[in-house]
């Protein structure tokens, strides 16, 4: 059995990490009873934090915000985790907050046992961070995601009013399940109540309503639970100017790299595959589809076929082909 005080600090760890246990079950992962629970939580009480109980047989107990933040219990992994990602957190598309995460990074440092300052300060130093950011993407308040977040890990549905990319205003009710940051900015996956489908916001583009809705019961996730990757599916098809199929010589397993981007290989036969892509511009989109580490053929469009051939014509010329530089190839 634990010692009062090294119990008390296990409590308080547990009920940081997690919104809500019940009395046996807190008993049960400390070997103590449901009695010196409520003896415990009665101390932590007495030293400021706010453990809230509520009775019944749902019922339990979870901790609070107070007035001033309470320490935090941190393992060595855990504190690591925290300062790089302070570290880091000037290039994630949240406003305002370079200057707050250096004054949380300084005070976090200034706490950690020298063994953990020492890998903190040499992962800071000798990583370079690019950061990237989408043109038109705009930062986003630290509040709103927090209350986004809140809403997804309490399963509370979220109302909000939404601009769509054409400007038109829509109000929202949704299940959030999951936020993502991709391409510089920050999108939510979540199950859209009216229309009864998943759907991926633009979290700059949203505007919460209060209060909030009902709880629900999470639904299994899009893409079997790959939502990166669902996130990227939806960002390379939305709003693009030129789509075109490929086919490519080569049995759709060779292909799983792809969904790294967002796209899939569908079957043809046993030998090849159809894979769909799309982009803004035909230079851009012709220059992409190299990447493809396989033969294939632009089945459409017939624009995007020329393109292709006329960078495959720069790419011979420039490895020394028979044409010379500023010289047009002859026909095949």
């Amino acid at each position: 059995m634990l010692e009062t005080s090294a119990r008390l600090l296990k409590l308080l760890s547990l009920l940081q990490a997690h919104r809500e246990w019940s009395g046996p079950e807190l008993a049960s992962r400390l070997g103590v009873s449901t009695r010196t629970i409520r003896n415990d939580v009665e101390r932590l009480r007495t030293l400021g934090y706010p453990v809230h109980a509520t009775p019944g047989v749902a019922g339990g107990y979870r901790l609070g915000a107070g007035a001033a933040l309470p320490p935090l219990l941190l393992d060595d992994e855990e504190a690591v985790a925290v300062a790089v990602g302070l570290g880091r957190a000037a290039g994630g598309g949240v406003e305002g907050i370079e200057e707050t995460s250096v004054r949380a990074l300084a005070k976090l440092e200034q706490v950690l046992p020298a063994r953990l300052r020492r890998r903190v300060q040499a992962l800071n130093s000798y990583t370079v961070q690019a950061p990237y950011r989408m043109p038109g993407a705009a930062a986003v308040p630290p509040e709103l995601l927090t209350t986004i977040a809140n809403a997804a890990r309490d399963h509370e549905r979220l109302r909000f009013d939404y601009t769509g990319h054409d400007g038109d205003g829509t109000a929202r009710d949704v299940e959030p399940h999951r936020l993502v940051h991709r391409r510089g900015r920050w999108y939510l996956v979540a199950y859209d109540v009216e229309r009864r489908d998943w759907r991926t916001f633009r979290v700059d583009r949203m505007r919460p309503r209060t209060p909030g809705g009902p709880r629900f019961a999470p639904r299994e996730l899009p893409a079997d639970g790959d939502v990166a990757a669902y996130v990227e599916r939806g960002i390379s098809t939305a709003l693009v100017r030129h789509r075109a199929t490929l086919l490519v010589h080569a049995p759709a397993g060779r292909l799983g790299y792809l969904a790294r981007f967002g796209m899939e290989a569908r079957p043809r036969d046993e030998a090849s595959c159809l894979v769909e892509v799309g982009g803004d511009d035909l230079e851009g989109l012709a220059v992409w589809v190299g990447f493809i580490r396989e033969d294939f053929e632009v089945l459409d469009p017939p624009e995007l076929a020329e393109t292709v051939r006329r960078l495959a014509e720069r790419y011979r010329r420039a490895a020394g082909g028979r044409s010379g530089p500023g010289e047009r190839p002859g026909p095949d």
